[in-house]
C-alpha cells in the first residue's frame, strides 16, 4: 500500500525545512531588533549601578558636613562603669565631671510565702496599683501558673508576676513593680489585697507614728515682720498665740487648736524626727465661720478718751487758759479697715529663720470636708517647724495635731518578705545631693544623661571626649563609597580586562558581571567628565582660614598613594581609587579633629551656611547627576524612548514574520496537493498499462 501524504501535515517534500530557511533570512531583522532592545536595557541597568553608588557617595558626602556630622559626636566614659556609665549627645561640651552614686532607684518586689506550684487563687476582682497607674481584672479562680500568666498579659510595663523555686516542689509568688521611684509604690487592692495578705506578701502596717501639736505650750508666736503677705492690710493686728485654744472635738472626739480670726501660731518639730529623710508630716484642719472682727478692729482704731476742760484762773480782768491736755495717742486712720474672707496661709520654717509657703495644690478635700494637708521631709530638707497664720477676720481655723510618720512605709500595709522596696536614686554631683526617681538621669549634667546602676566605692569620673572611632569610620565609608563610584566609571568607560581584575573583593560572579558592562560606554564622555571633576575636588586644596594646617585630604592619610607601596608607575593608583594610611589618619584625628571637619564642609563668605569643603562640593556636584531630571534620569529617558521604539519594532516585525510564514505554508502546502494528485494520476496510468500487458 502506498505512503498516506497529507499537504501541510506530512514533510513527505521536506517543504519546513525550506520554510524553515526562508525564514531564517527574514528573521534577521528582527534579531538585530532583539539585539538592540537587548543592550538598551543592559545599558538602563547600567545606569541604576552608576546611580545607586552615586547616591550612596552622595549620602556618605552629605554625613561628613551636615548638622550631624561625625566630627560633633561626643562619647562619655565613667571611671567606674559598673556603678554609673553616661551618654553623651553632640551638644555636651568637652569636660570632666564626679558623680558619687549614694542608691540606686529601685521598685517594690515582694515575695510570699512558700506555696504549692499547683496551688489555685480564688475568682475576684484582683486591682494592683503602681503610682497613676492601675491594672485591674476579673478572675474566673485556677491555677497559679495561669493566674501568673493572665496578669503579665495585662501588665503594660507596670506589674510583673512570676514563680521562684524555693526548695523541692515549693515555691515563692514574686510581684514587682517595674517602675522605679519613692512615689511608684506597690499597692493591693480588692481580691489582690486579700491574696497578699493570706499569703504573706504584705501585712498590716503598724506604723509608728509620733503625734506633737497638741498642748498649748508646744505653740509659739510666728514671726510678723519677716513674711508679710502683699495683699495684707495696714493696721491689722499682729498675728499671735494670745487667743489659741484646744477644745475637744465633738464631732469625732479628738482635740482641736482652735485659731482665732487675725491668730497664728509656730510649732517646732523635734530635731529626732526630722534626722530621717522619708519623715513625713500631716494635719487635718476645717474652716469654721465666725462673728466678723472688722468692725470692732476699726471702733478700736477710733475711739479716743473724753477729755475734761482744762480750766483757766482769772484775777480781776486778767484770765489765764490751761494747756490742752493730750493723750498721746496717733490720729485716727483716714481708710477703715476692710473685711479678709478665705485667707489661711500655712509655711515650713526653716532652720535660717526663713518661711516657703505651702502650695495649695498640694491640699485635698475629704469626705468630713476636713482639708488634708501633707508635708514630705524630701521636699524641704533645712525644715525646722510649721507655721499657721489665719488672717481672715470672719473664720477661725480648728487644727488637729500634727503626725509624723516614716513615708518609706506603706500607709496600711507593709511587705513580710521584700526583696527590694520604691525608693529614689540618690547621687551627689559635685558635693550636691539630687534624688531622682528613675535610674536614667538627663537633667543633671547638661547634654549628658547617667545610667545609674550601684552604689560607688569612690567617686566616678565621667569624661567627655570627641567620638573619633564614628569620624574615622565615616571617613573609610566614605572612602569605600568614592572608590565604588570611580571602579564603575573605570568598567563603563575603557575596555581593559585588569580593571576588573584589579578588583579583587569582588567575587567571580560579580567579576563576571563586570566584565560583560566592560567598556559599555566607551565613546560616553560624561563619566570620563564626571571622574575628572571628582578627582579635582578631592586633590583641591581648601584653605578654610588663615590659620588653616589642614587644608587638603592627603594630609590625613586619604589619597591615591596612600599606602606608598611603590615608587614607580603603578596601574591602579593611576586610575583615580583612593587609599587610607591608617596610622596618619588617625594621627590627624586626635590632633585636628575640628580642622579635618572644616576641610570636607566649612562657611566660607559667613551666612552660617556651609558652602564650601571637599564634601559639600562632591555633594553638589553628584546632585547633578542623581537628582530627578539630573544627567543619569536624562540617559535613561532616552533609552526609556529607544526601548518602547524597539519593542514596537519587533512587536511589527513579528506579525509581519508571522504573516510571512502562513503564506509561505499555504504556498507550500498547495504545491505538495499537486504533487500529490499528479503523483496519484501516474501511479493510476501505470497500474492502467501493467495489467493490459499482462492481459
Amino acid at each position: 500500500m502506498a505512503d498516506i501524504s497529507i499537504p501541510g501535515v506530512s514533510d513527505k517534500y521536506k517543504t519546513n525545512d525550506y520554510i524553515e530557511a526562508l525564514m531564517q533570512k527574514e528573521k534577521v531583522p528582527l534579531n538585530h531588533e532583539q539585539e538592540s532592545l537587548d543592550r538598551y536595557k543592559e545599558q538602563q541597568n547600567a545606569w541604576r549601578d552608576v546611580n545607586q553608588k552615586m547616591s550612596s557617595l552622595r549620602e556618605s558626602s552629605r554625613t561628613l558636613y551636615s548638622f550631624e556630622n561625625p566630627f560633633n559626636n561626643k562619647i562619655a566614659s565613667s571611671s567606674n562603669e559598673n556603678a554609673v556609665a553616661a551618654t553623651a549627645n553632640r551638644d555636651a561640651p568637652y569636660s570632666t565631671y564626679k558623680v558619687d552614686v549614694v542608691k540606686e532607684a529601685t521598685a517594690d518586689k515582694f515575695l510570699s510565702v512558700e506555696l504549692e506550684k499547683n496551688s489555685t487563687v480564688p475568682s475576684g476582682k484582683y486591682t494592683f496599683q503602681v503610682a497613676d497607674k492601675t491594672i485591674s481584672f476579673n478572675w474566673k479562680g485556677g491555677k497559679l501558673n495561669d493566674f501568673i500568666n493572665s496578669l503579665n498579659k495585662r501588665g503594660n510595663n507596670t506589674i510583673k508576676a512570676s514563680l521562684v523555686g524555693v526548695s523541692g516542689n515549693k515555691y515563692a509568688l514574686m510581684i514587682e513593680s517595674l517602675k522605679t521611684g519613692a512615689d511608684s509604690k506597690l499597692i493591693f487592692k480588692d481580691e489582690a489585697l486579700d491574696y497578699a495578705l493570706k499569703n504573706g506578701i504584705v501585712e498590716k502596717n503598724q506604723k509608728d507614728m509620733t503625734s506633737f501639736g497638741v498642748s498649748l505650750k508646744e505653740f509659739n508666736n510666728p514671726q510678723t515682720e519677716a513674711v508679710v503677705p502683699e495683699n495684707d492690710q495696714e493696721g491689722m493686728p499682729k498675728f499671735s498665740t494670745k487667743l489659741v485654744s484646744v477644745e475637744k472635738d465633738e464631732n469625732n472626739e479628738e482635740s482641736r487648736t482652735v485659731i482665732p480670726p487675725r491668730s497664728g501660731l509656730e510649732i517646732l518639730v523635734d530635731e529626732e524626727l526630722l534626722s530621717m529623710p522619708s519623715e513625713k508630716i500631716e494635719f487635718r484642719y476645717s474652716v469654721n465661720k465666725v462673728e466678723d472682727i472688722t468692725d470692732e478692729l476699726n471702733l478700736q482704731r477710733t475711739m479716743r478718751p473724753e477729755l475734761p476742760d482744762s480750766g483757766s484762773v482769772s484775777f480781776e480782768q486778767l484770765s489765764i487758759l490751761n494747756e490742752l491736755s493730750e493723750t498721746g495717742l496717733p490720729p485716727v486712720p483716714e481708710t477703715p479697715l476692710s473685711p479678709i474672707s478665705g485667707e489661711v496661709d500655712f509655711f515650713v520654717k526653716n532652720s535660717d529663720g526663713s518661711e516657703i509657703k505651702l502650695e495649695r495644690s498640694g491640699f485635698s478635700e475629704n469626705q468630713d470636708g476636713d482639708i488634708e494637708v501633707s508635708v514630705s521631709k524630701s521636699n524641704y530638707p533645712d525644715m525646722k517647724g510649721l507655721v499657721v497664720r489665719n488672717r481672715n477676720t470672719d473664720s477661725e481655723i480648728r487644727l488637729t495635731p500634727f503626725f509624723a510618720y516614716d513615708e518609706s512605709k506603706m500607709q496600711d500595709y507593709v511587705p513580710v518578705h521584700a526583696v527590694s522596696k520604691a525608693g529614689d536614686a540618690v547621687i551627689k554631683y559635685e558635693g550636691i545631693t539630687i534624688t531622682r526617681p528613675t535610674n536614667k538621669i538627663d537633667d543633671v549634667i547638661p547634654n549628658v544623661t547617667l545610667n545609674v546602676k550601684q552604689p560607688t566605692d569612690r567617686t566616678a569620673t565621667i569624661t567627655i571626649d570627641p567620638d573619633k572611632d564614628s569620624a574615622k569610620n565615616a571617613l573609610i565609608q566614605f572612602v569605600g563609597s568614592y572608590n565604588q563610584v570611580i571602579a564603575e566609571i573605570n568598567i563603563l568607560s575603557e575596555n581593559k580586562p585588569e580593571i576588573v581584575s584589579e578588583l579583587d573583593y569582588l567575587s567571580k560572579d560579580e567579576q563576571d558581571a563586570a566584565n560583560k558592562r566592560l567598556g559599555m560606554f566607551q565613546g560616553d564622555f560624561s563619566l570620563t567628565n564626571g571622574k575628572s571633576t571628582m578627582r579635582n575636588i578631592i586633590t583641591a586644596n581648601y584653605k578654610w582660614s588663615d590659620d588653616a594646617i589642614v587644608t587638603m585630604l592627603n594630609q590625613i592619610g586619604i589619597s591615591s598613594r596612600a599606602s606608598g607601596t611603590s615608587s614607580g608607575y603603578n596601574a591602579s593608583q593611576m586610575r583615580g581609587y583612593l587609599e587610607i594610611d591608617e596610622k596618619k589618619l588617625d594621627a590627624a584625628l586626635d590632633e585636628n579633629l575640628e580642622q579635618i571637619k572644616n576641610l570636607f564642609g566649612y562657611d566660607a563668605d559667613g551666612d552660617l551656611i556651609i558652602d564650601s569643603g571637599i564634601a559639600y562640593a562632591l555633594d553638589k556636584q553628584l546632585t547633578s547627576w542623581v537628582q530627578t531630571g539630573g544627567i543619569i534620569a536624562n540617559k535613561n529617558s532616552a533609552l526609556a524612548t529607544k526601548i518602547s521604539a524597539s519593542e514596537t519594532n519587533i512587536k511589527k516585525l513579528e506579525s509581519q514574520l508571522d504573516g510571512k510564514e502562513a503564506r509561505l505554508r499555504q504556498k507550500y502546502g498547495n504545491m505538495e496537493g499537486t504533487l500529490n494528485s499528479l503523483n496519484a494520476q501516474s501511479n493510476t496510468l501505470n497500474n492502467y498499462f501493467n495489467s493490459g500487458n499482462k492481459n
